[in-house]
C-alpha cells in the first residue's frame, strides 16, 4: 500500500505559493514557516508532517488527511499573503491551521448578546450619573493587571463554545484580587452546568447574566473544587466548600471608549468582540488592528491598555490556551475613532462588583 506521503504528492502537483518576504517577521519560528518552505510542493508536505508532530494531530483516514492537508495549504496560503501586507501583526500557523474558517466559528466562539435587553447608552445621561468611574481622572498612560496580580493563566476552552464563563471568571478574579489581596481561579464549569436557563453552557451565553447567577447562587466555586470539562455536565453542589462572591455587577456606557479605559483603569473587564475574522484565528503577535465587524461573537477579557511605538491598544485575554496569539493574549488597537470600537469592543463592557 501506498504511504500517506504518496497520495499526498500526487494529489498536491498543482500547489503554488509565493515566496515569503515580509521583512518584519525576521524571526520565523513566530509564524511556523519559513520562505523555504514556500518553495516546493515536498516542503510543503515536509511543512504540514512538522505541524502534525507540533500539535500531536493525527487522522482516522487518508481521506481525512488530504482533507485536512488542503485547508492547511489554504490556511497558509492566506497566512503569507497576509504577512506580506501587513506590518502591524501578524498570523502564524498555530493550532487551528487544519480547522477551515467556519468550521473554527462554531467550535471556538460562542457569545450570545441580547439584543432585547438595554444597556448604558451613549446619551443616557441617568445611566452615566451611575457609572462608578465616571470622574476618574489622571488615568495612568497604561495598566497591566497581570503585573498587578489580578490575573490568573490562560485557559483554554476547548471545543465548547463557553467563552462566556471565561470572560465573566476572569474579571470575577480580577475584582476578587484587588479586594481580597487573594488570586483565586475560579470555576468555568460550575457556571456552564448550573447557570440555567438564560445562559446555554457550551452553546453560548452571556456573561451580565453569569455575573447575576453568581449573586444568586451565593458564589462561585474553586477551579480546584469544580474543575473544568470542555463539556457540559451535571450542575453539582458543593455547599461545604468555599466560594468567592460578588455583590453584583454594572455595565460600562455603550460605545465610549473614555469610559471603558476608567473602569480598566481600575480593574479587569469582561467584554464581547466580533471574533470571526479570518485573521483572528491565526493571531500570532503584535497590534492586531485587521478587518473585523462589530457583530459580537466572542466573549473575552480586557486586563490592560497602553502604547507601543505609537499604536494604542487594549490587553485582551482571550481563552484558545496559551499556544494563540501573544501567549494566550491579543493586543487590540485603540482610539481608532470609531465609538463601538475595533471589533466591536466598546459596545458590552461590564464588571462585577465586591463589597471589602
Amino acid at each position: 500500500m501506498a504511504s500517506s506521503s504518496t497520495f499526498l504528492i500526487l494529489s498536491l502537483l498543482s500547489l503554488s505559493f509565493p515566496i515569503f518576504c515580509s521583512a518584519l517577521l525576521r524571526d520565523f519560528s513566530i509564524v511556523g514557516y519559513s520562505p523555504d518552505d514556500l518553495k516546493s510542493d515536498d516542503r510543503v508536505i515536509d511543512l504540514f508532517e512538522m505541524w502534525l508532530a507540533k500539535h500531536k494531530r493525527s487522522y482516522e483516514s487518508i481521506e481525512e488527511k488530504l482533507h485536512r492537508f488542503q485547508v492547511f495549504k489554504d490556511n497558509l496560503k492566506h497566512i503569507d499573503e497576509t504577512n506580506r501586507k501587513v506590518s502591524s501583526y501578524w498570523l502564524g500557523l498555530n493550532k487551528f491551521a487544519d480547522l477551515s474558517h467556519e468550521e473554527f466559528k462554531a467550535k471556538y466562539l460562542g457569545l450570545k448578546p441580547d439584543l432585547s435587553r438595554s444597556r448604558c447608552s451613549e446619551d443616557d445621561s441617568k445611566c452615566h450619573e451611575n457609572f462608578r468611574y465616571r470622574d476618574a481622572v489622571d488615568l495612568p498612560k497604561s495598566v497591566d493587571w497581570r503585573k498587578k496580580g489580578a490575573v490568573t493563566r490562560v485557559k483554554n476552552q476547548g471545543q465548547c463554545g463557553s467563552c462566556w464563563a471565561f470572560s465573566t471568571v476572569a474579571a470575577v478574579e480580577g475584582i476578587n484580587q484587588i479586594v481580597s489581596g487573594n488570586l483565586t481561579a475560579l470555576s468555568e464549569q460550575e457556571l456552564i452546568d448550573c447557570d440555567k436557563p438564560f445562559n446555554s453552557g457550551c452553546n453560548g451565553g452571556l456573561m451580565d447574566y453569569a455575573f447575576s447567577f453568581i449573586v444568586s447562587n451565593g458564589g462561585l466555586h474553586t477551579e480546584q473544587d469544580y474543575p473544568y470539562l470542555m463539556e457540559e455536565g451535571l450542575c453539582e453542589e458543593k455547599k461545604e466548600l468555599e466560594v468567592v462572591t460578588i455583590s453584583g455587577y454594572e455595565d460600562v456606557p455603550e460605545n465610549n471608549e473614555a469610559s471603558l479605559l476608567k473602569a480598566l483603569a481600575h480593574q479587569p473587564l469582561s467584554v464581547g468582540i466580533e471574533a470571526s475574522g479570518r485573521d483572528f484565528q491565526f493571531y500570532s503577535g503584535g497590534v492586531f488592528d485587521g478587518r473585523c465587524g462589530t457583530e459580537l461573537d466572542h466573549g473575552v477579557a480586557a486586563v490592560g491598555y497602553g502604547t507601543s511605538k505609537g499604536a494604542e491598544y487594549i490587553i485582551v485575554k482571550n481563552s484558545w490556551g496559551p499556544k494563540w496569539g501573544e501567549k494566550g493574549y491579543i493586543r487590540m488597537k485603540r482610539n481608532t475613532g470609531k465609538p463601538e470600537g475595533l471589533c466591536g469592543i466598546n459596545k458590552m463592557a461590564s464588571y462585577p462588583t465586591k463589597k471589602m
